[in-house]
């Protein structure tokens, strides 16, 4: 059977989604992944995806001629079609291109576009059952782990370049897509390097990369090396896979060195590690809110807001560099 996927346009997402492809391929599907330029890469990471098609969409709009243009080239290539956003536009490239079985979640009244729909969870579900379930399969599904694969000689080449010891470094993402309330302070980010006695090496995106070399800056003797903006997502997948410890805030890189197993330090301010955790043995999380301890308790916390609507930030500002130091010396 040839499937096509509709992936999730988050980096963080796409991670979410690999045990469910493991499950498709593990009863035999052959599997092709439709995704968006920035998030194809986490999918070349995974060995049972076949083929990798890049969409050339945009983001808003449902750019109609564009989505026709590809449906036709897709036309009589796969027997089922899995829709995992839930937006009207994300089903219609599977119904345009006439695949017989299209399986999505209900979403935004997607009843003549979906032939297989399962109701939308009234609350927020762990992301990988949320995705796994679209199998059909019950079984395990909070068991689910997710696990991403590079070959070695990437991981190695990628070193190489940046004169980086295999396990001799740090990697720190400090940035968040969704906004700055998920954000630790880059000065604690700054004083955490200053602290320790390996290179951090910042990743992040081009927009993030001001925000890196702030850090940089501020921690100052050669602490941090920034190549935010400065790697393919697939170079720093490799970064990532290759480093000794992450640190970072609750954001797609988080999820990508759960999934490769890298020792981590999760930071989680105004999202919830109960919704989206690292899946990850080695992960130890920060989140103040679970802490009986902390006072005076933050009961704004999780807000899932951009910004804080209160001003202060304390769910992440209150989380201290030495004690993230310790964790990671400990």
């Amino acid at each position: 059977m040839n499937s096509l996927i509709i992936a999730p346009q988050w980096i963080g997402d796409a991670v979410m989604t690999e045990p469910l492809l493991r499950r498709l391929h593990a009863r035999g599907e052959r599997l092709t992944v439709g995704a968006l330029p920035w998030v194809a890469p986490v999918y070349r990471a995974m060995p049972q995806v076949q083929e990798v098609i890049e969409f050339p969409f945009r983001h808003g709009g449902l750019q109609w001629r564009a989505r026709r243009t590809l449906a036709k080239q897709l036309n009589g290539r796969f027997d089922t079609a899995y829709v995992l956003p839930n937006s009207i536009k994300s089903a219609l490239l599977p119904f345009l291109s006439g695949i017989p079985k299209r399986i999505g979640y209900l979403g935004e009244s997607r009843v003549g576009l979906l032939t297989h729909r399962l109701r939308n969870p009234k609350d927020k579900p762990p992301m990988v059952a949320f995705y796994s379930a679209l199998s059909g399969e019950t079984q395990g599904l909070e068991q689910d782990r997710p696990r991403l694969q590079l070959d070695q000689v990437q991981v190695d080449e990628a070193l190489a370049r940046h004169a980086l010891r295999p396990r001799g470094y740090l990697v720190f993402a400090p940035g968040a897509e969704y906004g700055p309330a998920k954000r630790w302070p880059a000065i604690h980010f700054a004083e955490l390097a200053r602290l320790l006695d390996r290179p951090a090496v910042l990743l992040g995106s081009g927009k993030e990369a001001p925000l890196c070399e702030e850090i940089a800056q501020a921690a100052g003797g050669g602490h941090c090396v920034n190549l935010a903006g400065r790697t393919s997502l697939m170079e720093a997948f490799a970064l990532i896979a290759g480093a000794g410890t992450v640190v970072s805030n609750d954001s797609g890189l988080m999820h990508v060195a759960a999934a490769f197993g890298v020792p981590q330090v999760a930071l989680f301010g105004s999202s919830s590690p109960l919704h989206t955790p690292p899946l990850n043995d080695r992960a130890q999380v920060v989140w103040l809110k679970q802490e009986p301890a902390y006072q005076p308790p933050l009961d704004c916390s999780p807000c899932f807001e951009r910004e804080c609507p209160l001003g202060h930030t304390r769910c992440l500002v209150d989380i201290t560099p030495e004690r993230v130091a310790g964790m990671l010396r400990g």
